[in-house]
């Protein structure tokens, strides 16, 4: 039953959202801020179990449209996806219940666009928009709310709500490092999507899934895939130049070539058995040493 359910969750590319979250518990540490631990593993419980939720949708909508079984019977499929997302939005309301209308409102678009991504008439999967999707809502919005939930009331910006006034202040040089920091488990999510969707761009044609290598073609799409990873690194710099990050970072440049070595391979054949993989290699090498270097930062 539970390798079942783990199976049907695919509790294996759940890498995603705990990289992001490991990689803001780090930034935060080398911060010496201190780190609200009910908030952030109440956060932690919303967010994982909404993307076992997310998960189990995927595959409930994909195997009815694609005719493939699943290890449950659907009713008992369906069932498990209530459970699961009941429990992480009550996780969700509670800590929105215990911060501000900020964490309400960004977790309801969470919700809202993670139901949809292969939910209803036009789901979001089915267009050239998962990347985008995949890469924002992961590698942004993750490292946000979990930033805006440990830090001083006010550091990246202030709503107020009123029947007269709604008032929003946004901390400019704050968000902007909140989104440099996000660029690594922004491009590299969206990566693994994007890399998903190039070796499967026939199959996905075959069932009417018209994903963004559709539109670009393969040669530009694997140039966006290239491109895609040298942006962590740029943003290293940028971050290390701005001050924003401590030089002892800039060691994870090194791993440069070890991911341009899976780009090549990539590169040469795009077989969802064969080099897929290359991206989660890359995402896991890219995301693991920008942790290890801001926590080793915070150390010294």
């Amino acid at each position: 039953m539970v390798l079942k359910l783990l199976n049907y969750t695919e509790i294996k590319t759940k890498i995603t959202s705990i990289f992001a979250f490991l990689m803001t518990i780090a930034y935060i540490y080398s911060l010496n801020k201190p780190i609200n631990w009910r908030l952030t593993l109440i956060f932690f419980v919303s967010m994982f179990v909404f993307d076992l939720t997310t998960t189990a949708i995927n595959n409930y909508i994909d195997t009815k449209t694609n005719h493939q079984t699943l290890d449950f019977k659907r009713g008992t499929a369906l069932m498990i996806i209530y459970v699961l997302f009941l429990i992480s939005a009550g996780f969700g309301l509670y800590l929105a219940y215990l911060t501000d209308v900020v964490v309400l409102l960004l977790g309801a678009v969470c919700f809202i666009c993670g139901v949809f991504y292969t939910f209803g008439p036009v789901p979001i999967s089915r267009q050239p928009l998962g990347e985008i999707f995949s890469g924002l809502f992961y590698g942004l919005l993750i490292p946000f709310l979990l930033l805006y939930i440990n830090m001083p009331e006010g550091t990246y910006l202030t709503l107020k709500l009123g029947l007269d006034l709604v008032s929003l202040e946004m901390k400019v040089i704050p968000l902007i490092t909140v989104i440099l920091l996000s660029i690594a488990p922004i491009c590299t999510t969206a990566n693994i999507m994007l890399a998903n969707n190039i070796c499967d761009v026939d199959k996905d044609i075959s069932v009417m899934r018209y994903t963004l290598p559709y539109y670009l073609g393969n040669k530009p799409a694997l140039y966006l895939f290239a491109a895609l990873y040298y942006m962590p690194y740029a943003a290293i710099i940028a971050m290390v130049a701005g001050g924003m990050l401590s030089p002892i970072c800039l060691t994870a440049l090194v791993t440069l070539i070890f991911v341009q070595k899976n780009i090549n391979t990539f590169f040469k054949l795009q077989d969802k058995e064969k080099t897929f993989i290359c991206s989660i290699k890359n995402y896991v090498i890219i995301m693991a040493s920008i942790t290890l270097v801001i926590f080793i930062s915070g150390l010294l």
